[in-house]
């Protein structure tokens, strides 16, 4: 057989990358046997980051779970399901076994991007009030994981937040606390370096430790307090121009303020939480004990583009108090609201004004939802 000329074998290796892209990560993995030079196509970076272009977003869900008290008897994992099998039957994709990762008993997931997950582990000094952390990063679809990051010794109030810096081509994470002269201050390390870099002092602090702060634009935004004293404070003591969000850019490593939509002018019942969906940046509020608010930035970074997407009873949520907003669907149609012990769940549709009671939660387990989209990367 003749050799095969040069440019046709470039044709050809081209439009087998083409076909290839628009596979699913899981199936495309498996292609890898086929031969050689599908394996070399499937393996190369341009590969990764085209296909990973083209797969489709907000299509996977990622959980956590966590089975109660005693530490000891605690199993934590990772359940990957499509949005719709969560949807219509949380209960049964969450107890499924066959999509199940297993997560050490120290480790807690941070978030998800580009089908990396960042999981934290934390050790606690005998000092309650200080912990030591390491973060990696992980694909499950792959089984890579990543060199620890060096450790970080901060306080117990310290949120965090994982994010993907374009201009660089790194992940990032960033810490934000309070240190023992009372500034709040941001730490950011990259994945595939050697030290933590301390950024400028951060001008709010986060409620808690658990308000990770949500990937947007290149930046990880948080909704905290200026100025707290000390690392509690009284709600009922907080006045509106305390509240603030801040938005962290993990191109510059500098962070600016977002204004609150123009349209809340008290102070909510209790405290509020920020959420994305897609390239929308959401707030959520109660609005005097008895009504449910959502604001949605269309547009992020434009402070006039708040628009407030809906306001809905608790009454007819079938409530007396807010339940807690937990994640957003189906492009800002379908809110998931979780009351404040972790036992009972509303799905909302505006689309229809619907609300749907369901009990989640099997053998007293709770569970976190993070966006997730399975992706080839294997590196940092």
């Amino acid at each position: 057989m003749a050799p095969q000329h040069p440019t046709a074998a470039l044709l050809l290796c081209e439009l087998v990358m083409e076909i290839l892209s628009w596979i699913p990560a899981k199936p495309v993995t498996g292609l890898k046997l086929v031969c050689k030079s599908w394996n070399s196509i499937i393996s190369h970076p341009h590969f990764v980051k085209l296909h990973l272009h083209r797969s489709p977003k907000n299509a996977i869900l990622l959980s956590t779970l966590t089975p109660p008290f005693p530490v000891e008897e605690r199993k934590l994992g990772l359940v990957l399901s499509s949005v719709e099998s969560f949807i219509q039957n949380p209960s049964s994709t969450l107890d499924a076994q066959e999509n199940r990762r297993s997560l050490h008993v120290e480790d807690w997931v941070l978030g998800s991007c580009n089908g990396l997950v960042c999981v934290a582990h934390i050790l606690y000094q005998p000092n309650n009030d200080i912990y030591d952390i390491w973060f990696r990063l992980w694909n499950p679809l792959t089984g890579f994981i990543s060199e620890n990051s060096p450790c970080l010794r901060v306080s117990r109030h310290t949120a965090s937040g994982f994010g993907y810096d374009e201009s660089s081509d790194r992940y990032k994470v960033v810490t934000v606390s309070r240190d023992s002269s009372g500034t709040v201050t941001a730490q950011v390390y990259s994945f595939g370096g050697s030290f933590w870099k301390r950024a400028n002092s951060f001008p709010a602090l986060p409620f808690s430790a658990e308000d990770n702060g949500h990937f947007i634009g290149g930046t990880l935004s948080w909704l905290g307090l200026r100025n707290p004293h000390g690392g509690d404070y009284d709600w009922a003591a907080v006045t509106l121009d305390m509240l603030m969000i801040v938005s962290f850019d993990l191109k510059s490593d500098t962070h600016k303020q977002i204004l609150l939509p123009k349209g809340i002018d008290e102070i909510p019942g209790q405290e509020p939480t920020l959420g994305v969906w897609g390239n929308s940046l959401y707030l959520l509020h109660d609005y005097k004990n008895t009504h449910f608010i959502a604001w949605q930035m269309k547009v992020f970074g434009n402070e006039n583009s708040w628009t407030q997407l809906l306001k809905i009873s608790f009454h007819h949520l079938g409530v007396e108090r807010l339940l807690f907003p937990e994640f957003i669907f189906e492009n800002g149609n379908i809110f998931l609201l979780r009351g404040r012990h972790r036992f009972e769940e509303v799905f909302y549709d505006r689309r229809d004004n619907s609300v749907r009671r369901v009990n989640i939660l099997a053998n007293n387990c709770y569970f976190n939802v993070f966006d997730y989209v399975e992706s080839l990367i294997q590196s940092c």
